[in-house]
């Protein structure tokens, strides 16, 4: 019946696995597991998850965790009813490293993949949904906000290089959402190529593919 389904999905509309990233080391909370804290009583993660399982384009979920949380973030899934989450899998060295690897684990009939930090609990279903759509008709988007504040670059010595134009600049935010095949490629060849990728839109620009932007929240 489940197979059925899927197949009524594809149909109308691509397959799409939301890729969670939830493998940082936490650094800044000084060996806290952010994701695992409690947000009006509810775990950071889990509010995360949440939001996917709510959406309509979001078919499963790939959760890539260390090591030592695989089982608690599992069975947090089948105590809040994530019922989307299919695998939660181990992270690798670097965020890069942990959506590729998550990635690989996502269904073959996949299309769309949609990558979301764990660490971002206030996504709302409405944003992936959006995000989503506007993938499935260029192949990449994320959401984003404009910037408000001045933004300055600066010199080794501290001293302000240049003042960048503020109505070109963007904050962007996650779920980024890309053609399955694309997220995958680019993602090895950031990986085999050394490269320092910020997030999931730099390793997709890497290969010259351009990302749209949606008005993010």
């Amino acid at each position: 019946m489940f197979s059925f389904l899927r197949k009524i999905k594809a149909s109308n509309r691509p397959y799409c696995a939301a890729l969670v990233a939830a493998a940082g080391v936490s650094s800044r909370m000084e060996g806290i597991n952010k994701l695992l804290e409690p947000l009006e009583g509810v775990p950071v993660l889990v509010r995360t998850l949440t939001a996917l399982q709510l959406a309509e384009g979001v078919d499963e979920i790939v959760v890539a965790a260390r090591e030592e949380d695989l089982v608690e973030i599992s069975r947090l899934c089948n105590t809040y009813g994530i019922s989307k989450c299919v695998k939660v899998v181990r992270g690798g060295e670097s965020r890069a490293h942990s959506v590729f690897l998550a990635a690989l684990e996502a269904s073959p009939e996949t299309a769309l993949l949609a990558v979301q930090d764990g660490a971002r609990p206030l996504v709302t279903p409405e944003l992936i949904d959006r995000v989503i759509t506007a993938a499935a008709r260029c192949g990449a988007a994320a959401p984003a906000l404009a910037v408000k504040d001045t933004i300055k670059t600066v010199r080794e010595d501290g001293a302000v290089a240049e003042t960048l134009e503020r109505d070109v600049l963007r904050a962007v935010q996650t779920p980024q959402v890309f053609e399955a095949s694309l997220l995958k490629a680019a993602l090895q060849s950031a990986l085999e190529s050394g490269a320092v990728v910020t997030d999931d839109c730099s390793a997709v620009e890497r290969l010259g593919k351009a990302v749209f932007l949606v008005e993010g929240e």
